[in-house]
């Protein structure tokens, strides 16, 4: 009786669904019901061809799976992160910043080493960016007056005759002259008021972020110590892959939602150059050998301010000469039967099918093995792969190594200054 019953409404739904008009309302719907179509429906307008498969639809599933997540955590303090390649032709890393009242807002790049944040501002004489923050537009925007303390916490701080606030410094081979600004700060949902920034005035060079740079350095005036209440100075974040156009991957903020399960090394302190976060890197393995390194060339030393440190605005990591001497020479003995030749500013690369060693950052508690896709640069035609690496400069830089943005892509990277410790863990954010 069960299967005539159901053979008997299946028949209705036929019956009734070859009745329904694929322009008008069905034969019994109200007046101002929607027609509602599956999107292979016969009366829809982008059904597919019968090819269509179980894989692709559940391909389409995931990803919208995906977004759904993106939605629910959107309450949780996480800013998406982009590669600015693509977007603003910048090879810095990029979040969305939103300043005043209302919100104006501005791509700008994340900066690990530094400190103040600063925007180009209208009427700015030197900025290359067409975006531009417009202080007079915003009913929460205030300038520091000189008797500040913020004033003389900024970088070569100056005193107009109005008696407000401004500052002066280099970043790259560029310049700027700011007005130092006070207005809230958006960042996912959490509003900051009285975010004290640089309302940049005048630029030379052209190394500056084109919409601004966001300082996630140790200093008084960066993004963490400014909001040390409300972050309680602790972030994380990951660097998606630097050819993605996507915001992908994400800054997190706060101590909630970091990872449990992760590996750590202290964190360790210089008074000369305060802002940087250094680690005490102990060796370099390349395959399973430990690299014959000069000590003093991974030694913490603050009095010149020699060390290692993460920076987020360097792309590739430099190695002080004999480290790097001492890597490259161990990775081209493990590059059997090929030469290495030059490709720009890198000298270990090779053409064709090769097979790589791999290369483990040795921190004092942790290791951190490069996957390729971490180690090697690609030419443009795919044929030739460098180690990405190279020696540091010969300035004031000399003495110091750096774990570069390329090296970080798709690691979560955790800063717990409260616990003085810098974590890592693999990541996939791309």
């Amino acid at each position: 009786m069960r299967i005539q019953l159901l053979f008997l409404f299946i028949s209705l739904l036929i019956l009734n669904s070859e009745s329904l008009n694929c322009n008008g309302n069905s034969p019994q719907g109200h007046p101002s019901d929607l027609r509602v179509f599956h999107i292979d429906s016969p009366c829809s307008p982008y059904k597919q061809p019968n090819t269509v498969s179980w894989e692709s639809t559940l391909i389409k599933d995931n990803a919208r799976l995906q977004y759904l997540s993106s939605l629910a955590v959107g309450k949780k303090p996480w800013v998406p992160i982009a590669s600015g390649r693509s977007i603003v032709q910048s090879p810095t890393y990029i979040v969305r910043a939103n300043i005043g009242t209302p919100a104006q807002p501005m791509l700008v790049a994340l900066d690990t080493s530094n400190d103040v944040t600063w925007v180009p501002c209208s009427g700015c004489v030197g900025c290359a960016s067409s975006v531009l923050f417009d202080p007079s537009k915003s009913s929460s925007s205030r300038t520091f007056q000189c008797e500040a303390p913020q004033c003389k916490q900024a970088p070569n701080p100056t005193c107009t005759v109005s008696k407000s606030c401004g500052f002066n410094m280099t970043y790259g081979g560029s310049t700027i002259t700011a007005s130092l600004t006070q207005d809230t700060l958006t960042l996912t949902n959490d509003a900051i008021p009285g975010y004290a920034f640089g309302c940049i005035n005048k630029a030379t060079g052209t190394s500056l972020p084109a919409q601004g740079l966001m300082g996630l350095g140790r200093g008084p005036l960066s993004l963490i110590s400014q909001t040390q209440n409300l972050y309680k100075s602790t972030f994380s974040y990951c660097l998606p892959n630097s050819k993605s156009s996507s915001f992908s991957g994400t800054l997190r903020l706060g101590p909630k939602f970091q990872p449990v399960r992760i590996k750590t090394t202290p964190l360790l302190k210089n008074p000369r150059r305060s802002s940087l976060y250094y680690v005490n890197m102990v060796g370099i393995r390349v395959g399973n050998k430990i690299v014959d390194i000069p000590p003093n060339a991974l030694a913490f030393n603050p009095a010149t301010g020699a060390g290692t440190i993460f920076d987020s605005g360097t792309v590739y990591t430099r190695l002080v000469e004999p480290a790097y001497v001492a890597v490259r020479n161990e990775f081209r003995r493990r590059v059997k039967n090929a030469n290495a030749t030059s490709l720009g500013g890198f000298d270990t690369c090779y053409s064709g099918s090769v097979v790589f060693p791999s290369v483990t950052f040795m921190f004092a508690g942790m290791n951190v093995t490069l996957p390729p896709d971490n180690l090697l640069i690609h030419s443009s035609s795919g044929s030739t792969s460098c180690l990405a690496m190279a020696a540091a400069p010969n300035n004031v830089n000399s003495v110091l190594n750096v774990i570069a943005s390329m090296q970080q892509q798709n690691h979560r990277v955790l800063i717990d200054l409260p616990n003085s410790r810098l974590g890592i863990s693999r990541e996939t954010c791309t």
